[in-house]
């Protein structure tokens, strides 16, 4: 099975009817609309919980809204449950485990000392 995610995406801005058919979030978090893409993944997981994409584009979302915690809680269920291939936007093809991996080693904390 082969999906599609967006991963910390920096793409160009999009209609506004294409926002309002996305079911994954990636245009609006190409969009840079992280809480819309929030809101739109929410109402998505509500139907499919356990879909690896949905998961991470929710994880990239949460953790550009500050919302870490619930991030990395989200990639590590993702490495909880069996490998997916995805495709990624710029055509690559990418076990789940590799992105929520990925996206978990961004989210690391640095400690400022004296």
């Amino acid at each position: 099975m082969r999906v599609i995610v967006a991963t910390m995406l920096a793409g160009a801005c999009l209609t506004t009817p294409a926002l309002a058919a996305d079911r994954t979030g990636y245009q609006a978090i190409a969009a840079g609309d992280f809480t819309a893409a929030a809101k739109r993944i929410e109402a998505e997981r509500r139907i499919f919980p356990d879909r690896p994409e949905l998961m991470l584009n929710l994880a990239v979302a949460y953790a550009r809204t500050g919302r870490t915690s619930d991030a990395r809680a989200l990639y590590s269920e993702v490495l909880q449950r069996p490998e997916v291939a995805m495709d990624m936007p710029n055509g690559a093809i990418v076990s789940s485990h590799d992105v929520a991996t990925r996206g978990l080693s961004r989210m690391t904390t640095t400690l400022a000392t004296r």
